[in-house]
């Protein structure tokens, strides 16, 4: 008779642990399947995801030395507030010198308007003097039959006749060159004063222009300019970061693009809050091309010694303003991106062009138009005692 050996109860044992854990795996294998259907087969995840943003180089508009600076790097500073001043010497004179100019201009061009006015009066006088002559000769030639009239007097009243006609042609022809320098236009609008206008402006913007101010509110970065620095048009002597208005790029590889669509909501989160902040955005657009394709030195790939390399495509995801207000992100910081492909009726690549301008600035809108008026004062200064009459200016006496 057989008695049973020590090992069957462990056999046992260790039967039902192996029956226990498949059933896990099976289980486990199951809620995996109906969590890839329902969920995760209409999500992409990555971690190669970044914080972006537009950075505003500051330049300056006219040559100048640098003699303040207002701003420091991690500055918070507001549209139009001033972050350097140059030196206004130069573009002062330059400044009072047009000014002068144009007054100049302006005198000028009335004292057309009024020759214009006396050489009008010149060829009435002309016309008056020749009917005179006409008279003359006519009556001298009436009474030459009878003998109470000389030759000699015939004579002379018909030179007087042509040299009065000579006169009134020549006086016609001054007023018709006065009037091609003053027909159709104003004291104003003369292209004399028009010029000597637009020099004014010039000077007056180069002078503005000496305050460099700020063209968009953000934070101050890269400062680089320095008191004394002589700087030149075009120069960076800082940037401005607008953080109220960045955005993700996130990384993808190009074996996750196939169901991405313009729109697609996007859930990302950042490493500096942790996964407890959440920023819902959209995706605004796909990049034309991967990484490696705009480096600086691009994959030489039809080389001798070739491996794929799975490339990445860099996705724009635009974010909700209020969270950033609420949890401010910081350019370049990391974050991780979830695409939620669900719906993929949109389009992969938009093809409606923008209509707003991506980035706007107005400070120095108000510029020109205050040099606008500055010339119209100047102008009007310089034209008392002038009233305007049929198109043409006139000299009131003053």
């Amino acid at each position: 008779m057989n008695t049973p050996t020590q090992t069957e109860p462990n056999n046992d044992g260790r039967n039902r642990a192996l029956i226990v854990l498949a059933v896990v795996f099976i289980i486990a294998g199951i809620a995996y399947g109906v969590w890839w259907a329902v969920h995760g087969r209409y999500h992409e995840t990555t971690d190669d995801a970044y914080v972006a943003g537009n950075v505003i180089q500051v330049t300056p508009q006219v040559a100048g030395t640098v003699v303040s600076i207002y701003v420091e790097d991690t500055d918070f500073t507001k549209a139009g507030a001033p972050l350097v001043k140059l030196d206004q010497a130069d573009t002062r004179v330059a400044l009072e010198q047009a000014e002068a100019d144009l007054a100049r201009s302006v005198r000028d061009v009335r004292g057309l308007f009024s020759d214009d006015a006396a050489l009008a009066g010149e060829i009435s006088r002309r016309e008056a003097d020749l009917a005179k002559a006409r008279d003359d000769l006519s009556r001298r030639q009436g009474l030459a039959n009878t003998g109470a009239v000389s030759t000699e007097e015939i004579v002379h009243a018909s030179s007087a006749l042509k040299t009065a006609e000579a006169a009134l042609t020549v006086a016609r022809e001054q007023f018709n060159a006065m009037r091609a320098l003053t027909a159709g236009t104003s004291i104003e609008r003369h292209p004399t004063v028009a010029k000597a206008a637009a020099r004014f402006k010039e000077a007056f913007l180069a002078q503005g222009r000496t305050i460099i101010v700020a063209p968009v509110s953000g934070y101050i970065a890269k400062r680089s300019v320095q008191a004394g620095q002589r700087v030149a048009p075009g120069a960076p002597l800082m940037a401005i970061v607008p953080l109220d208005a960045v955005w993700a790029d996130v990384n993808f590889k190009e074996v996750q693009l196939q169901h991405m669509r313009i729109g697609q909501p996007v859930k990302v989160t950042a490493d500096l809050y942790g996964s407890d902040v959440e920023y819902h955005g959209k995706i605004m657009g796909l990049g034309a091309g991967t990484g490696s394709a705009f480096a600086l030195l691009p994959a030489q790939n039809a080389t001798g010694n070739w491996i794929k390399v799975v490339q990445r495509l860099p996705v724009r995801v635009a974010l909700d303003p209020k969270e950033l207000a609420e949890h401010p992100l910081r350019i370049g910081l990391s974050l991780i991106g979830d695409v939620d492909t669900s719906n993929r009726d949109g389009k992969p690549v938009t093809d409606a062009p923008r209509t707003e301008p991506a980035v706007v600035t107005e400070v120095y809108g108000d510029s020109i138009k205050a040099a606008e008026i500055r010339a119209k004062e100047i102008i009007a200064a310089n034209m008392a005692g002038v009233t305007v009459k049929d198109g043409h200016s006139a000299n009131t006496g003053q």
